[in-house]
């Protein structure tokens, strides 16, 4: 049997992979004299993804260090940011949001027993803690309200007043669950420092905040459940999860906004302490690396190619997964997972709509934008005004673009630049060469007619999405439907503002890093 740590062990498996801790000093204090207790809480919203395995990682390790961990199913939280959870959905959810974190916490060897689950409307609909709402409620400004939810809280153009509630009740939780700290993402910073004001007021305790950096999704941004693209849902089939990691980013050497190297850095390496790339014999055979740095070093020298890398992890997340989808496939659990999450309803071929059905939402988030790195650039081989591309975006190969740009972007111009490309339009023939996407370009509205493509922010990677303000959240179409003309809708509101900065209705083209622009075309079309 081995020997319990001692308080500098614990500390170490605590805070390892995190990104900041607030409360040092009392941390150790406290390992020193007893256990550490801690909560993790989750809204029950979107349907958990495998980014959830990175909390879960940590989870383990609070466990082995001797914390007593409290896993907090946020029900009431879910329906307050901007009624992510509808309420009649709201028990189903919660529902299945234990059934499934449950199933996640086994199939990393986690034992249950040592845990304790509590759901938020078990405690935050008493008399002792509505009171202590509205004594918060007394002291917190508006505008701090608002910061703390930033990150957090569904940002919408008129917000409603749930999100301003919303730091203030996960405030409250540190007293009400009886905790020592609380354990979260980064984004969750500015509700943590949130907590560490205002406690104090109501004569709480202030008190010790864990936090995990924000993982890469597989498209190089945040794992998000409304990005279908960035996330593997835990009850994807193993061909799903094929077909997503063959699309990730996961560019040669490049270890910036790499999801692949992240999920195998806070989720495959603490769990088994090691990590096999699995290779032919031809490309010198399996490679079992027992430090994370290794790894990202050959990776980064271009020893360990995306290939074998992204494989490799496939076998790995599959055997995670093998014992959640075995215990999601009874009845009782499949019923429970579609009556959570339900298919949006649809008017059948030639109704024009039913009573449950709602007129199509012609929305920018429909449109798959992203960043791409233009590999090269020829002539078309019969059409003098057309250039043929191979541009990257995030995915296992370039795609062909076929674009009208031989007349205003010289082809020196166009070679190794960073550019906005449509993705999703059906792919059509252009000349005998099959275009899949569209370069956005800003035209001018007057004679003679110039084109500039639109820009991306300076250090942007392949495969970022682009989005418009405010419509972050929204999945895009796998393929727009040529006949509904969503794209050609939406174009007709896309214009260049006197900033150069690209809008559709005011609102600015967005990557994480800024705003999309163009060079100099001040009031133009976008196409």
């Amino acid at each position: 049997m081995e020997p319990a740590p001692g308080p500098q062990e614990k500390y170490q498996l605590i805070t390892r992979n995190l990104q900041e801790v607030l409360g040092e000093d009392k941390l150790m204090a406290i390992l020193k004299e007893r256990e550490l207790k801690i909560y993790w809480g989750t809204a029950t919203t979107g349907k958990p993804h495998v980014a959830y395995f990175v909390p879960m990682s940590k989870i383990a390790d609070f466990l082995k260090a001797g914390c007593e961990v409290t896993i907090l199913f946020a029900d009431l939280h879910a329906y307050l940011d901007n009624m992510k959870a509808p309420w009649e959905l709201l028990e189903l959810r919660t529902r299945y949001y234990e059934h499934v974190i449950k199933a996640m916490l086994e199939s990393i060897g986690v034992p249950l027993e040592k845990l304790r689950f509590v759901r938020g409307t078990d405690y935050q609909l008493s008399k002792e803690y509505t009171l202590d709402v509205y004594r918060l409620s007394s002291v917190v400004t508006q505008h701090d309200a608002k910061k703390a939810g930033a990150e957090v809280v569904k940002q919408v153009e008129h917000p409603l007043l749930s999100g301003l509630l919303y730091p203030g009740l996960q405030a409250l939780d540190e007293e009400y669950l009886k905790v020592d700290a609380q354990f979260g993402g980064v984004d969750q910073r500015k509700i943590f420092t949130f907590a560490e004001k205002y406690l104090p007021s109501l004569g709480y305790a202030k008190r010790i905040h864990l936090m995990n950096p924000m993982v890469p999704g597989l498209t190089g941004s945040k794992m998000s459940s409304s990005e279908e693209d960035s996330k593997i849902d835990l009850l994807d089939r193993k061909e799903d999860v094929k077909k997503k990691l063959k699309k990730a980013f996961c560019e040669p050497g490049n270890v910036e906004n790499n999801g692949v190297l992240s999920f195998i850095k806070h989720v495959l390496f603490p769990l088994k302490s090691e990590f096999v790339v699995l290779r032919e014999e031809k490309w010198g055979g399996n490679k079992t690396y027992t430090a994370y740095e290794a790894l990202e070093k050959d990776f980064a020298e271009q020893v360990v190619h995306p290939g074998d890398l992204k494989n490799s992890v496939e076998v790995a997340l599959n055997k995670l997964l093998d014992p959640i989808r075995e215990k999601f496939n009874c009845p009782e659990l499949k019923q429970l997972s579609s009556a959570a999450y339900p298919t949006p309803s649809k008017a059948k071929p030639g109704e024009k709509g039913t009573k449950n059905s709602e007129p199509e939402d012609v929305v920018p988030s429909r449109l798959d934008i992203r960043v791409g790195k233009v590999i090269s650039v020829e002539k078309h081989p019969d059409a003098d005004s057309l250039y043929v591309e191979k541009i990257d975006v995030g995915e296992a190969e370039p795609r062909t673009v076929v674009s009208g740009l031989v007349h205003f972007v010289p082809k020196e111009q166009l070679q190794d630049r960073l550019v906005v490309l449509l993705c999703n339009l059906k792919p059509q023939k252009m000349r005998g060469v099959e275009s899949q996407g569209m370069v956005l370009c800003a035209s001018s509205v007057g004679e003679p007619r110039q084109v500039e493509p639109l820009e991306p922010p300076a250090g942007c990677c392949a495969g970022e999405r682009v989005y418009v303000e405010g419509y972050e959240g929204g999945e895009p179409d796998e393929e727009l439907k040529p006949k509904k003309k969503v794209f050609e809708k939406l174009q007709a509101d896309f214009h260049i503002s006197e900033d150069c900065v690209a809008q559709w209705k005011q609102r600015n083209f967005l990557t994480k890093l800024g705003t999309v622009s163009c060079k100099s075309l001040k009031g133009g079309s976008i196409s």
